[in-house]
């Protein structure tokens, strides 16, 4: 296997701080980032100028954090109005660059962003999600992805409808911990 090339250089990388262990939010929720000021722009970059290239820059963690999993992989999903928005779905786009293998299984139903609200109301939303529809979700392990997490909410919302449906655990793996 060949070694991919660097897309950003050593020096901009380094300003990435990785959650080390113990500094995880929750032992069901593994991040790689904390969201700090390098973080923040490369995120805006990538979502919201949509920099599609920047999908690249995390390939490779993300690639060795996921590469001995048997679980089925779930990105959490956007809501279609948002992928014509951005262009791009970008959590598939990071794990398209990793080369890892992922399954749709969960639709969102909501348009709102949480970036949008505070932490109560984050909290407090409706369900945001349901299952795609003919999906039958097998007795396994799953690990939902998403870029950050900062509440939980969004994360604990696709689980609870990955474990209505059958999932025997739903655990998540997210690029950032905010």
């Amino acid at each position: 296997m060949y070694e991919q090339q660097a897309v950003i250089c050593p020096t901009c990388h380094s300003k990435f701080e990785f959650v080390k262990p113990g500094e995880q939010k929750s032992p069901d929720i593994q991040a790689l980032f904390h969201y700090n000021e390098a973080m923040k722009d490369f995120l805006h970059q990538y979502k919201f100028l949509k920099d599609i290239v920047l999908k690249d820059v995390f390939r490779s963690e993300i690639t060795k954090a996921l590469k001995n999993t048997d679980a089925v992989i779930v990105p959490i999903p956007m809501h279609p109005e948002k992928i014509i928005l951005r262009t791009f779905a970008h959590i598939d786009e990071l794990l398209k660059a990793a080369g890892t293998p992922y399954t749709h299984l969960l639709e969102k139903i909501s348009i709102e962003s949480q970036s949008s609200k505070s932490k109560v109301e984050r909290e407090q939303s409706a369900q945001l999600f349901q299952l795609k529809p003919n999906i039958i979700i097998e007795k396994r392990s799953h690990i939902l992805i998403d870029d950050i997490v900062t509440t939980g909410t969004t994360l604990k919302h696709a689980k609870a409808i990955l474990t209505e449906a059958g999932a025997s655990s739903v655990k998540a793996f997210t690029l950032i911990q905010g």
